[in-house]
């Protein structure tokens, strides 16, 4: 687990960053994507590439506040700050840039 010192700051940090990502989600009007567009516009493929764009960028903002609740989870439990591959310690220094890091610098390199 992350070091009784940093746990504070580090859940704080986490919590932020989920306020954060889940207020973003709801300015993009998450639950209505189709209705974000004009279906009358006159260019179809502008239409076409900007919807796509706003669900990459839905993907990418569910995906990082899935991760981030996972980390606040393992808060919890207990367990923040273990890798998943190595079971080792993540470094404090990785947390603190990354505070939703499921495993160390070594593991997160083979993960690639």
């Amino acid at each position: 687990m992350a070091t009784d010192a940093a746990t504070p700051a580090l859940r704080a940090a986490l919590e932020s960053d989920r306020s954060i990502l889940s207020r973003q989600l709801d300015e993009l009007g998450v639950g209505n994507l189709v209705g974000s567009f004009d279906a009358n516009f006159a260019d179809s493929s502008q239409v076409t590439a900007e919807r796509g764009e706003t669900e990459a960028l839905v993907a990418t903002l569910v995906e990082s506040l899935r991760a981030t609740e996972r980390a606040l989870a393992k808060l919890d439990q207990g367990t923040y700050g273990i890798c998943e591959g190595c079971g080792e310690r993540i470094a404090p220094a990785r947390l603190e840039a990354k505070p939703e890091a499921r495993f160390c610098i070594t593991c997160a390199a083979k993960q690639r």
